[in-house]
């Protein structure tokens, strides 16, 4: 028999609302509609679902203060994590959104009505106090950077009825629901079943970590990695899926089931400890694994943790019997060459030999593709990860070349272009700024906002092409930092950008333009020119910074080269 669920039963909304679909998806259709971001999907999903039990929607203004405050809801039940329906001024206008109006939420993807919300209140959080007491105050904390910078100002609270479940259309025989699982642990006959939560790949270490847990407790294992939202900059979930089905065949025959739970984390550390093993309570488990700084978010740029090592572990052990689930605390587990295998750091004694392998060592090793030990990982896992994290010199990058018209970026990009075609290993692609402008933004003026959507439009095509693998050579003016500083960030989601500045002066510039230009924009028959009668923001730490007055362009691409050849992009010159 499964676990109880979270408040006594298990809010499956899904099943509860089924008898009256049809009345629900026709009342749907014509009822306002709130269309979902992303964490809101997997926030509903999770709702209707019954994975955040005993919750049966979005929470009011009395049960989020009292989260906020105390960690609970206001019949009591403990509940950690805010849960909260965030919509602007303008849509609780247009909508009409006030206590008793109901809307329909709708997937932004597909756009799928997916469940009628009725409003019991719409208020203004206190996001100082969330930030504070729910995710400890650090403003650098990627929780509190997304409530303030992405959040819209006003919840809103009510419960939801269920009309349909998402899309998926991923790893789709994974994806089971809280009741899909209770019900496969009992085909099973699995009456303990340990919970491990991760959003990282696995190795070997994590296979000795969770067979520890299981045989100590005589359970089996549920292997139930978040595939919802995680930390910014952690590998993508098909890729950890694919080694967490490669990695299950080692374990005892009959030992683990691999689960996918579709969660949007906030890395809030203790808080969300306890909300992981409210959730693996309500898919049924009896005991959940709770490790080092588990669910935090590292270190703030000081160089200072966000939270304790064993603070979750401390928040879990507090509340476990309110919790009703036993926590299975583990340290790291440590790697002994001599003996071949791996313990607990607690049981291994002062002086013997140990190995480790960082995550840093393990991300330098992919990207150079050194040799990944099989005490570390195995080679099944190994090789997924490989395929997904090519060695550095099979990866796109982008070359971002900025500065006036007739600067010489043009000519440098040409002759880029060229170099990286003769050596080969990758497709090139060429966006020149006059091309892009007559391809992709012919409707786009000079204006400082027009400007901005050219840079972001070169953008996104350089980030598609660098996670293809290209080589990517970008010659616009871009004269403006925050442009240039988004493309960065959009392109190096994916791959290297390197901004490259072209810092022939304006003088020599307009001096050797053969075509006129200049002399027009001088003339006033060109408005809105850089270098005449628009700013150009000279960049203040570019990668590379070349001057066509003293130098040419052969030199040039050569410390272009250069500069790729040192981050290890080019296998050969």
């Amino acid at each position: 028999m499964a676990n109880p669920p979270h408040g006594g039963v298990l809010k499956d909304l899904l099943a509860r609302d089924a008898s009256k679909h049809k009345e629900l998806e026709q009342e749907a259709e014509r009822l306002p509609a709130i269309v979902l971001a992303e964490r809101q999907l997997c926030d509903l999903e999770l709702i209707i679902s019954g994975g955040f039990s005993p919750l049966e929607g979005f929470m009011n203004e009395k049960d989020y203060n009292e989260v906020v405050e105390n960690l609970r809801l206001t019949d009591g039940n403990l509940f950690s994590m805010p849960i909260c329906l965030d919509v602007s001024q303008a849509a609780i206008k247009e909508l009409g959104l006030k206590p008793g109006a109901r809307a329909t939420l709708r997937d932004f993807r597909d756009d799928r009505n997916l469940a009628i919300i009725t409003v019991d209140d719409v208020y203004k959080p206190n996001k100082p106090k969330e930030a504070k007491e729910v995710f400890g105050g650090d403003e650098e904390h990627p929780a509190i950077k997304y409530l303030h910078k992405t959040v819209q100002e006003y919840y809103v609270g009510g419960k939801v009825e269920a009309i349909n479940r998402l899309n998926h259309y991923d790893y789709v025989a994974l994806r089971y629901t809280p009741a899909e699982l209770r019900t496969h642990f009992d085909k099973l006959g699995w009456s303990r079943v340990v919970a491990f939560q991760t959003r990282n790949p696995m190795h070997r270490a994590h296979r000795e970590l969770t067979v520890r847990a299981a045989r100590s407790r005589q359970a089996n294992v549920l292997i139930h990695p978040v595939v919802g939202l995680t930390k910014p900059g952690d590998i993508d979930h098909f890729t950890r899926v694919r080694v967490y089905q490669a990695l299950l065949p080692r374990y005892p025959n009959g030992m683990a089931v691999l689960g996918l739970l579709p969660l949007a984390m906030r890395m809030g550390g203790p808080r969300e400890a306890i909300w992981h093993a409210i959730i693996r309570k309500n898919h049924g488990a009896t005991h959940f694994i709770v490790g080092r700084d588990h669910a935090g978010p590292g270190k703030n740029s000081k160089g200072v943790d966000f939270y304790g090592p064993y603070d979750a572990q401390y928040a879990v052990e507090k509340y476990r019997t309110e919790l009703g689930i036993e926590v299975v605390p583990f340290q790291q587990m440590i790697y002994l060459p001599d003996s071949d295998e791996y313990k607990p750091d607690d049981e291994v004694r002062d002086g013997v030999r140990t190995l480790n392998i960082s995550g840093t060592e393990l991300r330098s090793r992919l990207r150079t593709g050194k040799d990944i030990p099989e005490w570390f990982s195995y080679p099944e896992v190994v090789r997924v990860l490989r395929e997904s994290h090519p060695p550095k010199y099979q990866q796109g990058f982008t070359v971002f070349l900025t500065g006036y018209h007739n600067s010489g970026k043009e000519a440098v990009a040409r002759a880029l272009d060229v170099t990286l075609n003769q050596q080969g290993g990758r497709s090139v692609s060429l966006l020149l700024g006059e091309t892009v402008r007559s391809e992709l933004s012919s409707e786009l003026g000079f204006s400082h906002a027009d400007r901005s959507t050219n840079i972001q439009r070169i953008a996104f095509v350089a980030a598609e092409l660098t996670k293809a693998g290209a080589a990517v050579i970008a010659a616009p003016i871009a004269p403006f930092h925050n442009s240039r500083q988004a493309a960065r960030e959009t392109v190096s989601q994916y791959g290297s950008f390197y901004l490259v500045h072209i810092a022939t002066s304006l003088q020599y510039s307009e001096k050797t333009d053969k075509k006129g230009v200049y002399t027009k924009a001088r003339n006033g028959e060109i408005k809105g020119f850089t270098g005449v009668d628009d700013p150009y923001e000279v960049p203040e730490k570019p990668d590379l910074k070349v001057d066509l007055e003293t130098t040419t362009v052969r030199s040039a691409v050569h410390q272009i080269v250069l500069l790729l050849e040192s981050d290890g992009l080019l296998e050969r010159l």
